[in-house]
């Protein structure tokens, strides 16, 4: 009867059972030898069974004792393979996931959750975990020709400033979120550059066109969920075809010189009109000061004659000598005669001396200058007395003779 056949004695004990005659018969008959390595697979083989739900197959026609451990030493490589495999598995489950990114973990195909950075744990082949970059700034160029409003085209190039802000949205709601970028830019921009004129295209307008393309953008994005932000839309360059860049060239020049002259018109009046102002106020400080004078003037006089008047009405013979003498001093003062009264002749006039130095330099009998001193005034003046007196007794002289 087999060792292993139900029903068996007692006695016929499994041979890799690790009985006490057959250890005995492979350590030579000392029972503390080592275990041996069929008997240790062996018993491995049962506990992973029992742990798995399974055990020892009873029954059967059984083997001879030659299959018996071959048969425990492949289940238990099998085993081991196993073991190995798992732990291989579990361990493909761990990966890092970077300060900046988050992940989006697929279990199945379906969304499961977002992680955050640090070292995680997903069991492989059952979830599907994608990585995403949420603070790197990405950059999308785009460049095309425009029709603006008042119909005229223009060149314009543009810089799309960008970040995933929702990596869901980024992963999952939409096939590719780059390509609906483009697409999207080319609408906002298109829409933007045909509402507005060239000439605000082309000059001070740049900054305005992209405040617009950039919040019509974002509600693009917003409504095509692709969990993207724009952070800033830059227009790099917006000019005319080159095809007609040279007459556009042309334009330009023509608006800046109408510029300029019109500065310049405006710098002149501004010179102008400050110094009429100024001219005119001047005239008005001096009419209003001549107004000021006569009227003082006219009061002084006014005030003047009423004092003459009070001295007149109290003394009127010397008041009229002394208004007589100064009036002659007044009139004779500003004479360039000189009246000399000579005794028994008549009156002579001559001019002074010293107005006649101012015109040409007197000069003695030898032809040179003279020069003019006190003295030397004095003795003309003698000289011209004694002939003047001389003239007079001549004549007084011819008189009586007659």
């Amino acid at each position: 009867m087999a060792w292993n056949e139900p029903g068996g004695n007692g006695n016929n004990h499994d041979p890799w059972s690790g009985g006490g005659d057959n250890r005995g018969k492979r350590s030579g008959g000392n029972d503390q030898g080592p275990p041996d390595l069929d008997e240790a697979l062996r018993k491995l083989q049962d506990r992973l069974g029992g742990i798995l739900g399974g055990g020892k197959k009873k029954g059967g026609s059984g083997g001879g004792s030659g299959k018996g451990p071959s048969k425990a030493a492949g289940g238990g490589f099998f085993v081991v393979i196993i073991v190995l495999a798992a732990l291989f598995w579990a361990g493909m489950g761990f990966y890092t996931v970077d300060q900046q990114e988050r992940g989006i973990v697929l279990r199945l195909g379906k969304y499961h959750d977002t992680v955050q950075p640090g070292l995680q744990w997903n069991p492989p082949l059952i979830d599907d975990v994608t990585k995403v970059n949420t603070t790197r700034i990405r950059t999308y160029d785009h460049r095309s020709l425009m029709l603006t409003e008042d119909e005229n085209i223009v060149d314009v190039d543009m810089t799309v400033q960008y970040v995933v802000a929702d990596p869901v949205m980024y992963i999952l709601k939409i096939r590719d979120p780059s390509d609906s970028l483009a697409q999207s830019s080319e609408s906002a921009l298109r829409h933007v550059v045909g509402t507005s004129e060239m000439h605000g295209i082309l000059t001070e307008g740049r900054d305005t066109l992209a405040l617009q393309v950039q919040a019509r953008l974002q509600r693009y994005m917003e409504d095509y969920s692709t969990g993207l932000q724009i952070s800033k839309v830059n227009i790099k360059n917006a000019q005319a075809p080159r095809q007609v860049q040279d007459a556009f060239d042309d334009v330009i020049k023509a608006r800046e010189d109408e510029q300029r002259v019109i500065n310049e018109a405006q710098a002149y009046a501004n010179g102008i009109i400050p110094e009429a102002r100024g001219q005119a106020q001047r005239l008005m400080e001096e009419s209003n000061a001549y107004r000021e004078e006569v009227v003082a003037k006219a009061t002084g006089e006014a005030s003047r004659f009423t004092a003459l008047l009070t001295e007149y009405t109290k003394a009127p013979e010397v008041t009229r000598e002394r208004l007589y003498i100064d009036t002659l001093q007044d009139v004779l003062s500003r004479t360039g005669k000189v009246m000399v009264d000579v005794e028994g002749g008549n009156n002579m006039m001559y001019l002074p001396l010293d107005r006649l130095t101012e015109q040409q330099p007197l000069r003695d009998t030898s032809g040179r200058p003279v020069r003019l001193d006190e003295n030397t005034l004095n003795q003309l003046a003698e000289q011209v007395l004694q002939e003047a007196r001389q003239r007079a007794q001549t004549t007084s002289g011819l008189r009586e003779g007659r």
